[in-house]
C-alpha cells in the first residue's frame, strides 16, 4: 500500500488521535516531489539536481496556537506516534469524515515526467549560443532550468480531503557583458504551472537574446539622474513594486500582528481611484497558480483594493479562525516539512483603459522604469529601495537615452496614492516570495502606470 492510500484509509484514526487533547482543527498534509534543476556556465552544464522528497506533516490548531510535527518515515504507527506528540495527550476525539472531497491538477502538453535529460540539456545549450551570439562583448552566460512536480493532499477534522497535482517549469538566463571598463549585468525569466511547451510559446533563445541585450543596453547608458522624478512602470517590469511594497502588507497575519501599514484601514482609500488590486490563484498557467492551497481550500481569485479602497485581506485557515472568517485559499507551504502560512499567489494591479504610448507622450519629464531588480520593504511602514536594472529617460514625451544605476525610493500607499494613469496593458513576472525562511513560486503583474513622484537615486543631479 503506497504512502497516499495508507493515509486515506487511516486518515481517521490518526486525526482522532491528533485531536486527543482538545483543538479547534487538524489536519494531515501529505506531499511528495519530483525536482529536476540543471544549470549552466561556462559553456557546459555545470550541475545537475534530481530527486524526489515524499513526506507527511501534521498540524493542530489549539486555543490560537500551531502545533505541527512531520515525518518521511510513512507508517501507520509512527504516525499515530507523531499525532499523539503533537497533541501531548493520549486520548482520542471527536471528528468528521467524508464530507467533502476535491481533486484537481495543472494539464501539461510536454510532460517533464516523460522527457529526459538530454531534453532539458538541449534548452540550456540554445540560451547560451543564442547569448553568445551577440558578439564578443559577450563575456558569462548563466542559464537554469527547474521543473517540479508536486502531488499534494490535505485531509482535516472538518471531514474534507483535497488532492492537486501540480506541475511548474521556470527558466532564467543571466549575462554578464564587459566592454574593457565596466561590467554589467542582464536577467530574464520565463515560468508557470506548464510543461515543457512553454518553450513553444517563448523559446530559449528569445529569453536569452532578452537578458543579453540588456546587459548590453547598460554598457551604452548613461549614470541614472539623481532627484524627484515622475516614473512611469512598464507594463515589463512585472509586478515587484505591487508584490513588495503593497501585497505583503495585505496578508491577514502581519495585519493582525499589526505588522502592516494597512491595518485598521479596511474601507479606507490607500490608493488612487484608477488602482484595483487583485490576487487570483485560479489564473491558468501562472507560476503562482494551483487548483487547492496547501490547506486544500480551492484556488480563489480576491479583490484586495477596488478603485483605491481596501476592501479585503488575504487569509489562510489559521488567520481567518481568529476573525471568525473563511480562509481565501492563501494558506502556502513550502514542503511538508512547514507550516503553512498567509501568502500570495498572482498579484497584480489591475489593467486600465489608457494607451501605454500616451502615457509616456504625455510626461513631460520622467524616468522609464522597463525592468525592476531587487529590493526591500519595510511592510510596517511601506518604505521601500528598488534596483532598477534597466530605466530611460523621458524629455518632453519622449524616450531619449538609457539610464544605469538606478534606484526608486519611496512609500508603498503614497506610491499607489500618486498614480494618475494606468495602460490597458498588462506584463507578468515570476519569482519565489521568501517570507518567515520559507520560498513559494508567485507571478505578479501590473499594466504601465505612472506615478507622480517618486526619489530616483542616481549619480548624476539634472535640473
Amino acid at each position: 500500500m503506497d504512502a497516499k492510500e495508507l493515509l486515506k484509509e487511516k486518515a481517521g484514526y490518526i486525526l482522532s488521535r491528533l485531536m486527543g487533547s482538545g483543538g479547534q482543527y487538524g489536519e494531515i498534509f501529505y506531499e511528495r516531489s519530483r525536482i529536476c534543476r540543471m544549470h549552466l556556465e561556462d559553456n557546459r552544464i555545470q550541475k545537475i539536481q534530481w530527486g524526489i522528497d515524499e513526506g507527511v506533516g501534521l498540524r493542530l490548531i489549539k486555543d490560537g496556537n500551531t502545533y505541527y510535527g512531520y515525518t518521511t518515515n510513512i507508517t501507520f504507527e509512527n504516525l499515530m506516534e507523531l499525532a499523539k506528540l503533537v497533541s501531548r495527550g493520549e486520548d482520542h476525539g471527536p471528528i468528521a469524515i467524508g464530507k467533502i472531497y476535491r481533486k484537481s491538477f495543472n494539464p501539461v502538453l510536454l510532460d517533464p515526467d516523460q522527457l529526459d535529460l538530454s531534453y532539458r540539456k538541449e534548452i540550456l545549450l540554445r540560451a547560451n549560443d543564442a547569448a553568445r551570439r551577440l558578439g564578443g562583448r559577450i563575456k558569462q552566460v548563466t542559464a537554469v532550468l527547474m521543473d517540479k512536480t508536486r502531488d499534494i493532499m490535505v485531509i482535516n477534522t472538518l471531514g474534507e480531503r483535497a488532492e492537486d497535482l501540480q506541475k511548474r517549469v521556470v527558466f532564467f538566463t543571466e549575462v554578464v557583458a564587459s566592454d574593457g571598463q565596466q561590467l554589467q549585468r542582464g536577467y530574464e525569466s520565463l515560468g508557470g504551472t506548464k510543461g515543457f511547451e512553454i518553450f513553444e510559446e517563448k523559446p530559449p533563445e528569445m529569453i536569452a537574446e532578452i537578458a543579453a541585450r540588456r546587459a548590453l543596453l547598460l554598457l551604452e547608458a548613461k549614470p541614472a539622474p539623481a532627484g524627484s522624478f515622475t516614473v512611469v512602470m512598464s507594463a515589463q517590469a512585472g509586478g515587484t513594486m505591487i508584490h513588495e511594497a503593497v501585497g505583503h502588507g495585505l496578508e491577514a497575519d502581519l495585519v493582525q500582528k499589526g505588522l502592516s501599514v494597512y491595518a485598521g484601514k479596511l474601507g479606507e482609500r490607500v490608493a488612487s481611484p484608477l488602482v484595483t488590486v487583485l490576487d487570483d490563484a485560479t489564473l491558468e498557467g501562472l507560476n503562482g497558480s494551483f487548483g487547492v492551497d496547501d490547506e486544500g481550500v480551492p484556488a480563489q481569485r480576491k479583490v484586495l483594493i477596488e478603485n483605491g479602497y481596501l476592501v479585503g485581506f488575504m487569509y489562510d485557515r489559521m488567520t481567518a479562525l481568529k476573525e471568525g472568517k473563511s480562509s481565501t485559499g492563501n494558506g502556502r507551504r513550502q514542503s511538508y516539512a512547514h507550516i503553512p502560512i498567509v501568502r500570495m499567489t498572482n498579484t497584480f494591479i489591475q489593467a486600465g483603459d489608457t494607451d501605454p504610448q500616451d502615457i509616456i507622450k504625455d510626461t513631460k519629464k520622467g524616468v522609464l522604469v522597463v525592468k525592476m531588480g531587487g529590493g526591500e520593504v519595510n511592510t510596517v511602514t511601506g518604505d521601500f529601495v528598488f534596483e532598477v536594472m534597466e530605466g530611460y529617460l523621458i524629455e518632453n514625451g519622449e524616450i531619449t537615452y538609457p539610464i544605469k544605476s538606478a534606484t526608486l525610493i519611496g512609500n508603498g500607499p503614497k506610491a499607489l496614492q500618486d498614480v494618475d494613469a494606468v495602460g490597458r496593458d498588462l506584463g507578468w513576472a515570476i519569482g519565489t516570495c521568501g517570507k518567515d525562511g520559507q520560498g513559494v513560486p508567485v507571478s505578479d503583474a501590473q499594466p504601465t502606470i505612472r506615478i507622480r513622484s517618486l526619489v530616483v537615486g542616481g549619480t548624476e543631479v539634472i535640473s
